[in-house]
């Protein structure tokens, strides 16, 4: 189990003590401790100071608001210029961010669901963010240190996700970790589209009815549970879950739209 509170500017007050009593109304039970980001942040500067001591940091003082500018308004969707890579030898003062130098070349892996992928970094993104300027370490650079400290040998998450993952792959990379295998699987979207997420401000998951949600949900999965699991209990239907999962089953799809 993990909470992800590096950024204490998008964590809410109250918000672990809820998902972890969620997880527990639906059966979902973690073993061992709880990693907090929040009291990891001496692993993170000292990752840091690794990719330094490599020259492969330097410091960028473009803001969100300027880059936004050269993309329809949008900072993350642009391919960073390197308005700063010929300027890192320089002093800075002043608020700024830390880029890691990336390679003109391809970053390729397997997805499990959505087939072999490639991004060539340069090309595609730019060199990218791991320290920003608010004083944060990115979430890039959190996840990768924080999946070896944990032995994840499996990362399955959202396909959403799934363009960052070569930076993840290439920081894995230039940091000595090992790189999980990976399984992107569809977002569940409402009829307009649009993720359910906290950014689309989509109610929250009842945990009064836990059995009628998680039978719902693995419809929704294309797993097929039986018609007489709907009146099981949570570790009933968890149990039928893990020996009847086919994760093939949602291969190459992308959204699945959501129907209850």
């Amino acid at each position: 189990m993990r909470i992800d509170d590096v950024d204490p500017f998008r964590t809410a007050t109250g918000s672990t003590d809820r998902i972890l009593r969620t997880l527990e109304a639906f059966g979902l039970h973690w073993d061992g401790p709880i990693l907090y980001q929040s009291e990891r942040f001496e692993t993170y500067r000292a990752a840091l100071e690794r990719l330094d001591a490599q020259r492969l940091l330097y410091a960028c003082t473009c803001s969100r608001k300027d880059l936004a500018a050269l993309s329809d308004g949008n900072a993350d969707t642009l391919i960073y210029p390197g308005f700063c890579r010929d300027k890192k030898n320089e002093p800075v003062t002043g608020a700024h961010a830390l880029r890691v130098l990336v390679e003109d070349a391809p970053i390729t892996f397997e997805d499990a669901l959505q087939g072999a992928q490639t991004q060539n970094l340069a090309k595609d993104v730019g060199d990218f963010v791991v320290f920003r300027r608010d004083r944060v370490y990115a979430y890039h650079l959190a996840t990768v240190l924080d999946d070896c400290e944990q032995g994840i040998t499996e990362v399955v998450r959202g396909v959403d996700l799934l363009d960052s993952t070569p930076r993840q792959v290439y920081l894995q990379r230039l940091l000595g970790l090992s790189t999980p295998m990976y399984a992107h699987v569809p977002i569940v979207v409402d009829p307009s589209g649009l993720k359910l997420s906290k950014q689309t401000y989509a109610d929250p998951v009842d945990g009064k009815n836990a059995s009628f949600t998680l039978v719902a949900l693995l419809t929704l999965l294309n797993q097929d549970p039986p018609a007489d699991l709907r009146s099981a209990d949570t570790e009933e239907i968890l149990d039928w879950a893990i020996q009847n999962w086919d994760m093939s089953r949602l291969s190459g799809v992308r959204t699945i739209p959501v129907n209850f």
